[in-house]
């Protein structure tokens, strides 16, 4: 097609989405600031740099996540293929090496004939050009400005911290031990390294944590600060109550000490962040506490009072716009037909997220220059509710939303079994994406979405057969 299209931002939406265009026939122009204006929060120049968390969420088809990414791949998410390829040990989890996932994602792209990346800081919204705005929750100031001008209304945003890592071996596997949830997988080699907890030290871990200090806001981030329920610090959580952190990212449910044999008070879970399994995360311990007294209060877990920290935790402005006011539930904003919004800066939340719409704006997008009608997924589909709810939340009371079953609509006859009910939530939205996906006049999409479907039912009868004997 004889197009120019603008994506700015080089995170997870905004390389989906240039990967779909240029993939149908569309040139792209990415703009990326990084590395000349930093974000606070990035170390690289990569695309799609990972900040946060490196999982992906669940993998697991009945799960909100496991499905949402299921849909994707039928759909044709490049992304999510590379995170497969670069995938590290996480139980049911998918997540990566987010050093290989970036590198693997910036050579794609890089390497495409009909993308040009340019390293720029964008300003303003182009005028007159079909676009995509995927800046993320780290849109810079200036471009801020503008996209309020655009909207005419107040802009949202809220704060969102990031987990320390810490490097593998500095880790006293005496006192810490390898396991999985409900034993998912051989204890000796669990994904996950988990730091248990007895009631005294859980105490005075909470105590430290109740009375450090956090690193002072600047004054923007002072003015209406407010934060995200799904990614809060733990000093916020901590503040909530004295078991608050056991009943949340310390819960011990399904772990047991071997040591013991006995479920601890509390345990901290760290996650396999790269494939060497040189360096683990800290599993939601986002926090902002100052870095010395940080470190000092992190020694205090068991295990951990040697450990060699390569990031401390650290948080950071994460801004949004008011999608239901402003965005159709395809993407495109409503008052303006060549200019789409996609990721973490629409309310969509969790990596996954940010890749299924970043996908479906690209898809959209080009639909749109070629005539075609925009994909509207089905609300029975993850990615067609969370687009819905975006769209269509009360814009007073707007937060961004990551997926879950809570958003599909119920089921025709109520099932009573959870797992049963979230089996037939997945089976209905397979087969609703199906249908649309039939109809629609894009056939790389319906060519892509027959092969890996049939693939995919195929690995399933495979799978019946091995446990029924068959």
């Amino acid at each position: 097609m004889d197009h120019n299209v603008v994506v700015i931002g080089g995170g997870l939406a905004g390389s989906e989405s240039a990967w779909q265009l240029a993939e149908r026939g569309i040139r792209v122009k990415l703009y990326e600031m990084r590395p000349h204006k930093t974000t606070g929060a990035h170390t690289t120049s990569k695309l799609a740099e990972l900040v946060c968390s490196n999982s992906l969420g669940s993998k697991l088809r009945d799960r909100a996540t496991g499905l949402l990414q299921t849909e994707s791949k039928l759909l044709g998410s490049k992304l999510m293929q590379i995170a497969e390829d670069v995938a590290v040990p996480a139980g049911g989890s998918l997540a990566v090496d987010r050093e290989q996932f970036a590198e693997r994602v910036t050579s794609l792209l890089e390497a495409h004939p009909l993308i040009e990346i340019i390293r720029q800081e964008v300003l303003t919204i182009p005028e007159n050009q079909p676009t995509i705005v995927a800046t993320g929750p780290l849109t810079s100031d200036r471009l801020a400005q503008d996209i309020k001008r655009l909207t005419g209304q107040g802009y949202l945003y809220f704060y969102d911290a990031v987990a320390p890592i810490i490097v593998a071996e500095s880790i006293d596997m005496n006192l810490a031990f390898r396991a999985s949830r409900y034993d998912r997988g051989d204890e000796d080699e669990g994904d996950y390294i988990n730091c248990p907890m007895n009631r005294d030290e859980y105490s005075a871990f909470v105590q430290a944590i109740r009375n450090a200090s956090t690193i002072e806001l600047r004054d923007f981030e002072r003015e209406d600060p407010h934060f995200f329920e799904g990614c809060l610090p733990i000093e916020q959580l901590v503040s909530r109550g004295e078991d608050t952190l056991a009943y949340g990212p310390m819960r011990p449910i399904g772990l047991r000490d071997p040591r013991t044999g006995k479920r601890p008070h509390a345990v901290v879970q760290l996650r396999r962040d790269n494939l060497a399994g040189s360096l683990y995360n800290m599993v939601g311990f986002q926090t902002n506490i100052r870095w010395g007294e940080q470190e000092q209060i992190l020694r205090l877990i068991p295990g951990l009072a040697q450990a060699e920290f390569v990031r401390m935790g650290q948080m950071h402005r994460n801004t949004f716009i008011n999608s239901p006011a402003l965005l159709h539930p395809t993407l495109q904003f409503r008052t303006r037909n060549d200019l789409w919004f996609a990721g973490q800066i629409t309310g969509v939340e969790g990596y996954a997220g940010n890749i299924a719409t970043g996908l479906l704006a690209g898809i959209n997008l080009a639909n749109s220059l070629a005539g075609r009608e925009p994909l509207q997924l089905p609300k029975t589909t993850m990615l067609g509710a969370q687009c819905h709810y975006i769209a269509n939340a009360e814009p007073k009371h707007f937060q961004p939303m990551k997926a879950n079953f809570g958003i599909l609509p119920e089921l025709p006859v109520p099932i009573n079994n959870k797992r049963q009910r979230y089996q037939a939530y997945v089976q209905r939205a397979l087969d609703d994406l199906e249908a649309e996906v039939k109809q629609s006049s894009d056939l790389k999409l319906r060519d892509h979405f027959e092969h890996t479907y049939n693939q995919m039912k195929w690995v399933d009868q495979q799978a019946e057969a091995t446990l029924t004997g068959k």
